[in-house]
């Protein structure tokens, strides 16, 4: 059975502080008379559980559209790593080495912060690379800090060819092995996209 591990988007939810609020208004609705509902959605592309584009952090980087759908779904691991403040090539060697190319980090079992949460070194993620890892997912908002302006660990990323979903809800996931998939909406030249994450036991 597939296990949701994404966001539910909702009015009020918590964003990245500076960015759009999510809302959804009725456009047409059966109880005025319509003969069926439909809605607009206003939010962010990097709302809630969510896929960066490499275009996120370089314009020269790969858009939604342009990216590997195949590269979003497979076995995953799930690792626990609770109270590292900055997650280091050491912490990350403690637990290898790493044989999928999917790696999933639990790093608390409540939700993260934005001013306060663990985030990846540079030579981490070359780590991770250098092992196959071909997909990074964070139950943090996000790999580098709020006050970060040089993104060393998205750029890492990006040099490494590593794909990054933000924002996952792991609390009530046991670490181990995992189906894994997260897909986003298909935005031509998007910098991100919400997903809908999910993982289920590998029998």
């Amino acid at each position: 059975m597939w296990k949701d591990i994404s966001q539910r988007l909702r009015e009020g939810m918590d964003v990245w502080p500076g960015d759009e609020a999510f809302r959804r208004t009725p456009s047409m609705k059966q109880s005025d008379g319509a003969s069926v509902n439909t809605s607009v959605l206003h939010m962010s592309t990097h709302t809630g559980t969510h896929l960066d584009a490499p275009y996120h952090y370089s314009s020269r980087g790969r858009t939604i559209d342009q990216m590997d759908v195949n590269e979003l779904s497979g076995i995953c691991r799930l690792i626990e790593l609770k109270n590292v403040p900055v997650i280091s090539a050491s912490d990350l060697a403690a637990h290898g080495p790493f044989n999928e190319s999917i790696i999933l980090f639990k790093t608390t079992d409540t939700v993260h912060s934005y001013d306060s949460f663990p985030v990846f070194s540079k030579e981490a993620v070359e780590l991770l690379h250098s092992e196959g890892v071909r997909l990074l997912g964070t139950d943090a908002p996000s790999v580098d800090s709020l006050t970060s302006k040089d993104l060393p660990a998205h750029h890492a990323c990006l040099q490494s060819d590593i794909y990054i979903v933000e924002g996952l809800r792991l609390a009530d996931a046991e670490p181990g092995f995992y189906e894994f998939m997260a897909l986003p909406l298909l935005l031509e030249g998007s910098d991100g996209s919400p997903v809908r994450a999910v993982i289920r036991e590998v029998d």
